[in-house]
């Protein structure tokens, strides 16, 4: 199939900041970038050539939309999966539906994970008060109650003990569709990111190692420090969920690596990644170049890591050092657009370069 040409237009399902960075990313290339959101002016908007504002079940102006792109991606899983069969009547949209629906809900991750002959963290799915007491029994704590839809940066989560009262639990979790995880012990949490292109050809950036506060990634420092068996398992890993999703775009996996060396996959999310910001000041492809790059169907770009880079997330109030941020040389400053700060709320993230990635030190 062959590649659609500069000039053609990309149509993303949601306007957020990664939405942003990949039209950007698109116009670098010359393309152009049609937002659909149920919101008007987010940070995609801004810097894209159209915006379609409509609900995820708008039927006319869903195909309004595919009438006005030539390929549709996303930009954030919380999609339904409706949409994206309704749009793939009338254009490519990478990528499919079978990646959304596997990535939308914890269950059926963990369960596609295993598929493949990846390891988890033991779970059980909950839908009732019994169910999260048998559980309990076969996962054992500490565990983790996640609603299975819908929760990210640590919202959605309630951690459950020996003594935690699982009815209290349950009502604050406040879903009938919910997994429980039994919390690892783990050294690290890494992250693969992995491109896969029309023609099944898959490149796995340098993975990235990450901390996170409060349930939200605060920072990332890249290539991850780990053993090179360890990196080795995580890439494989990725590559193995792309190519059983049938995936063509972005693939992002979170890992946590216990102090055994093994590699359990915790998350994943058919798009960019935010522990993937590092590769636009770091690598010699930025992982939303390489979004572009799979979604039109242009051969994939290199991944070396050209330097070790830690990406710092701003975070609610964090953005008002912008001013000191955009003086430090040191400093690449990236920021979103958002009109107002709230806490917890990602409002850009800042690249800094450590030092030069040496040509023969593997990535």
């Amino acid at each position: 199939m062959a590649p659609l040409p500069p000039g053609s237009t990309i149509g993303i399902l949601g306007g957020g900041q990664l939405g942003r960075m990949t039209a950007l990313a698109a116009g670098n290339l010359g393309y152009r970038c049609h937002i659909y959101d149920p919101v008007p002016d987010g940070p995609a908007s801004q810097v894209s050539a159209a915006t379609t504002v409509g609900g995820w079940d708008d039927t006319a102006a869903l195909s309004a939309f595919a009438a006005a792109v030539d390929v549709v991606t996303l930009e954030f899983e919380n999609v339904p999966v409706s949409t994206l069969e309704l749009l793939a009547r009338d254009v490519p949209v990478r990528p499919g539906p079978l990646a959304l629906q596997v990535a939308q809900h914890r269950v059926e991750e963990k369960r596609f994970a295993r598929h493949c002959g990846l390891e988890t963290a033991p779970f059980w799915g909950v839908t009732t008060l019994d169910e999260l007491a048998d559980g309990l029994s076969a996962v054992g704590v500490p565990a983790i109650l996640k609603t299975c839809r819908f929760g990210y940066d640590g919202k959605g989560q309630v951690a459950v003990d020996m003594d935690t009262s699982l009815r209290a639990a349950w009502e604050e979790l406040g879903s009938d569709d919910a997994i429980l995880e039994r919390r690892i012990a783990f050294t690290c949490e890494i992250s693969a990111i992995v491109a896969r292109g029309l023609d099944g050809g898959c490149r796995v950036f340098p993975l990235a190692m990450n901390e996170h506060r409060d349930g939200i990634l605060r920072r990332s420092v890249a290539p991850a420090p780990v053993d090179p068996a360890v990196a080795r398992a995580a890439e494989a890993a990725a590559v193995a969920l792309a190519e059983a999703l049938e995936l063509v775009g972005l693939l992002a996996v979170e890992f946590f690596v216990t102090g055994d060396g093994e590699v359990l996959v915790n998350e994943i999310a058919p798009r960019p990644h935010n522990s993937g910001h590092w590769t636009q000041d770091g690598c010699a492809t930025s992982q939303f170049e390489q979004f572009v790059r799979a979604v039109v169907g242009l051969p994939l770009g290199p991944v070396d890591a050209l330097f070790e880079t830690e990406m710092l997330n701003l975070i609610g109030d964090d953005v008002n050092d912008w001013p000191a941020l955009i003086a430090d040389p040191t400093a690449k400053l990236h920021l979103y657009g958002k009109a107002e700060a709230r806490p917890g709320r990602k409002m850009g993230h800042v690249n800094r370069r450590l030092r030069p990635w040496p040509s023969d030190r593997p990535a």
